[in-house]
């Protein structure tokens, strides 16, 4: 049995180590390159466009309040390396007409040459029951979580493929690999994501162009801010079994990946081990990520089932509380 597990794991390295040469992507060079982030205004977005402003970067926001917009771009420009650098503001909703996202996005090629680096950060949360939440909310979220992902990308792709050259970065969530009590509005919104980006590498990587996915923990930003107060208290509970992280730190986890053109970007021990669980027949980038997740997934499923009983049993502690304080209630 032994020799028969060490040779499946020889074939497995003999493979990873002849296809490498097919999946390991050149480093984007951030110096001059012209990146487009959306939902650039605030949160990860912001410190995403910071990040590789610092890098020399010529950055494009795009965001709906245009007030924010010009405060953020007023931020940006204390971290720039050079002159020659600029911070392009649009004004525009990336989920709403198709048309006019292209022309904008058009707009900015013109004036500071095609995206290299198309950020899609762009989002919104809803939290609560199922039949608690209004159904237009769910039709708002698919539009601005999904739809506003698939626009700009949509309005860049071919140019990338006229030029060989190209990354695309959708920024999911970890609700997005994990769905948790209160999200069934928010995560299959981010799980689409990883469908979309999944399908388009396939498509697009003879073209020297690489899609990566981000899966940020609970971040600290305007957006979860707003999202907690609203929070049902079984999502409140679940959340808290994990610390909240800084938006900085994740901007440069995402930026970092996209450069390298790995397809999961993942922030902290609790980030990678959801990666590897849900690695299933997505993409690698490496023969040490292939080998991780071939290692580690057995391992990691024993650890998950810990995590998801915990969260089974945080749901029926509330449940139980809640109905003996409404049947207390009604005796009174």
């Amino acid at each position: 049995m032994l020799l028969l597990a060490a040779a499946f794991i020889v074939a497995i390295v003999l493979l990873l180590y002849m296809v490498s040469p097919l999946i390991s992507p050149k480093p984007l060079k951030l110096p001059g390159a012209h990146v487009v982030v959306t939902g650039g205004s605030s949160g990860i977005g912001k410190c995403i466009a910071i990040e590789c402003y610092k890098q020399g970067a010529f950055i494009t926001l795009i965001a709906r309040d245009e007030n924010k917009l010009l405060q953020t771009k007023k931020e940006i420009e204390k971290y720039s390396v050079n002159d020659k650098q600029v911070v392009l503001c649009i004004s525009v909703d990336v989920s709403k007409d198709y048309e006019q996202v292209e022309n904008v996005l058009k707009q900015a090629q013109e004036k500071l040459g095609p995206v290299d680096l198309l950020v899609n950060c762009a989002g919104t949360s809803v939290t609560g029951k199922f039949e608690d939440i209004e159904v237009n909310s769910f039709e708002r979220l698919m539009a601005v979580n999904y739809l506003g992902s698939v626009y700009p990308s949509r309005a860049v792709i071919s140019t990338m493929k006229e030029r060989r050259m190209g990354r695309i970065v959708f920024v999911s969530s970890q609700a997005g690999q994990l769905g948790l009590f209160g999200y069934t509005a928010y995560s299959p919104t981010k799980f689409a994501l990883r469908g979309l980006a999944e399908a388009l590498q396939m498509e697009v990587k003879p073209y020297n162009i690489y899609v990566t996915v981000a899966y940020p923990p609970d971040t600290d930003t305007p957006g979860f801010a707003e999202e907690s107060k609203t929070k049902p208290l079984e999502t409140k509970l679940i959340s808290e079994t994990s610390s909240v992280c800084q938006a900085e730190q994740v901007a440069r986890v995402i930026v970092k990946d996209a450069i390298q053109g790995n397809f999961n970007s993942s922030v902290g021990s609790d980030g990678y081990m959801l990666s590897i669980l849900t690695s299933g027949m997505s993409p690698v980038t490496s023969i040490t990520e292939g080998l991780q997740q071939v290692v580690c997934m057995g391992i990691f499923r024993i650890v998950g089932l810990f995590y998801l009983g915990s969260f089974d049993s945080i749901v029926r502690r509330c449940m139980m509380q809640r109905e003996k304080s409404e049947n207390t209630d009604k005796t009174e």
